[in-house]
């Protein structure tokens, strides 16, 4: 299957709903779209007006069926948030290409680390992150849902 990948619009929020919120139900996890999950009501304010991104992944007949977002922490630190693949779309290489993506956006704009938070459950996400580079990140998680923390350092990536 071909997918694309392209810098999403205000007008994706509800097709990104639609596969960050029944991706999470899946894994038994609770939507909190009045806490977490309200960045997926507005992408233009909680990503793009702070300077960070947000990508969404189609297949073939316009169908948005991946998510992932980047948002500023601070000048040094961005927080890869919620990277996601509609089940039918997975273990065809989206989330590998959205994270490379990613990657290069926070190298390309000078953030020196990249941190995530996730849950225990989503083991596949786990496994691309740690397969990245990415290293537990000790300390307190913000996300009630999630019980992992993750970071990278980008100056320790080869360049492309």
């Amino acid at each position: 299957m071909d997918f694309t990948i392209r810098i999403a619009t205000p007008a994706d929020a509800t097709a990104a709903r639609a596969v960050v919120l029944p991706v999470l139900e899946s894994y038994g996890l609770r939507p909190e779209p009045e806490g977490t999950d309200a960045d997926l009501f507005d992408l233009e304010a909680a990503y793009f007006r702070r300077g960070g991104a947000f990508w969404v992944a189609e297949d073939g007949s316009g169908r948005i069926v991946a998510t992932c977002g980047l948002c500023p922490v601070d000048e040094r630190v961005i927080e890869l948030r919620k990277m996601y693949v509609h089940p039918d779309a997975r273990r065809q290489g989206i989330a590998r290409r959205l994270l490379a993506l990613a990657l290069a956006f926070a190298r390309e704009r000078g953030f020196e680390r990249v941190e995530l938070e996730t849950a225990s459950v989503l083991r596949e996400a786990i496994a691309l992150y740690r397969k990245s580079g990415f290293l537990p990140r000790p300390g307190a998680v913000a996300v009630a849902r999630c019980d992992q923390a993750f970071v990278l350092d980008l100056g320790n990536l080869p360049r492309a």
